[in-house]
């Protein structure tokens, strides 16, 4: 294996998540270690019931209301597990209860299979449309007479991190709450959060540490909760507690908080989009010019979080990352179910990022060609 060259500057991460954050958060949380806020201790040595936490605790889910526009009548709320702990707490908090349904699902990669799976424990689930027959390389398409009105809710995943699609446009489910998966591209474009019951995303990719999720759940949604639902996985009393029901991840949310400061700071949620469709552009560009690279996804279900790519062979494809990875370009190797190179551009990964890339990938080219 090719030893990486010494760099003084830190690398660029394209690895699917956990992924890269922005360096000026990271430089923030080393400053404040050891002291925070001039308390003499570290943020993770504070109770998650202290005044200064909870603080921090309200700025985050302000700052996330603020920069998505996310209307007062949708719940904020901080919960354990990760997206993969949601496959089963929706099915437990929405399609049982009094009133328990059938849970429509669209099976558009592995991880809405995954999502589809898990549910079956704890509900009848019908998949009304999947690309698994092309490999998941597009989304399914999906027409409104398919979606049962008397459902408990529709869930999708919205950008699918493995074969790099997404929905460019969410579908219109009548009286049906839509759920959304959005773990891969949450904040990286403007939604209308009016279109969802329930959207929800694992922390690690666009906004902080691994190991949580955010929900946020149309309230009116909130309260007929199945009795077998544990006390963690009922989001009734998560919003009750403010998401303190038991000590939480103090860290992870500080960290959240932080991001969303960031965010701010690069002109919100429209400026980094203009970003993101920038930096998609370029590596697409590369691609489509070529005939020695190749793209997964179809051109018009492609996502500017994730683009998955291969060379002309399996051979080629190692030397790629090897290579890559060489000189600085770290975690580009594809999910083992598609192979290849994968880039996970996330909204702290810098446009020199892309373009270090994109250099990188016509240099190959020229030299195996």
């Amino acid at each position: 294996m090719l030893e990486r060259s010494k760099m003084t500057d830190r690398i660029y991460n394209f690895g699917a998540g956990p992924a890269m954050l922005p360096e000026p958060v990271m430089q923030q949380i080393q400053q404040e270690w050891l002291n925070f806020q001039g308390m003499g201790i570290s943020i993770i040595e504070i109770s998650h019931r202290t005044k200064e936490f909870v603080a921090i605790l309200d700025a985050a889910k302000s700052l996330f209301r603020e920069l998505t526009g996310l209307p007062d009548n949708y719940r904020i709320l901080f919960v354990h597990g990760g997206a993969r702990m949601q496959f089963s707490a929706l099915p437990l908090n929405f399609a049982g209860g009094v009133a328990a349904k059938k849970a429509l699902y669209v099976e558009s990669g592995n991880f809405a299979s995954l999502a589809a799976k898990e549910a079956q424990a704890f509900c009848h689930v019908e998949t009304i449309a999947s690309s698994a027959a092309t490999d998941y390389d597009r989304i399914p398409e999906l027409k409104s007479e398919q979606i049962d009105q008397n459902a408990a809710y529709l869930h999708i995943t919205s950008n699918n991190t493995l074969y790099g699609t997404r929905w460019q446009q969410f579908p219109e489910t009548g009286n049906v709450p839509l759920i959304a998966d959005m773990t891969s591209e949450i904040l990286s474009r403007q939604i209308d959060y009016n279109q969802f019951g329930v959207v929800y995303a694992g922390l690690q990719k666009n906004l902080g540490p691994s190991g949580m999720a955010m929900v946020i759940v149309r309230e009116d949604l909130l309260g007929d909760v199945d009795k077998k639902t544990p006390t963690l996985l009922d989001y009734t009393q998560c919003d009750k507690d403010n998401s303190l029901t038991n000590t939480t991840n103090t860290f992870a949310i500080y960290v959240i908080k932080l991001v969303l400061e960031w965010l701010k700071k690069q002109g919100g949620i429209a400026a980094i989009e203009t970003l993101n469709q920038q930096k998609a552009a370029h590596l697409y560009q590369v691609i489509d010019e070529s005939e020695f690279y190749r793209g997964i996804a179809h051109p018009e279900d492609r996502s500017i979080m994730n683009i998955p790519f291969k060379t002309v062979s399996a051979e080629l494809d190692a030397k790629f990352l090897e290579e890559a990875d060489a000189v600085g370009l770290y975690a580009l190797k594809g999910h083992r179910n598609v192979g290849g190179a994968r880039a996970s551009i996330y909204n702290p990964m810098p446009l020199a990022g892309v373009d270090k890339l994109v250099s990188f990938m016509v240099e190959f080219e020229r030299k195996n060609s």
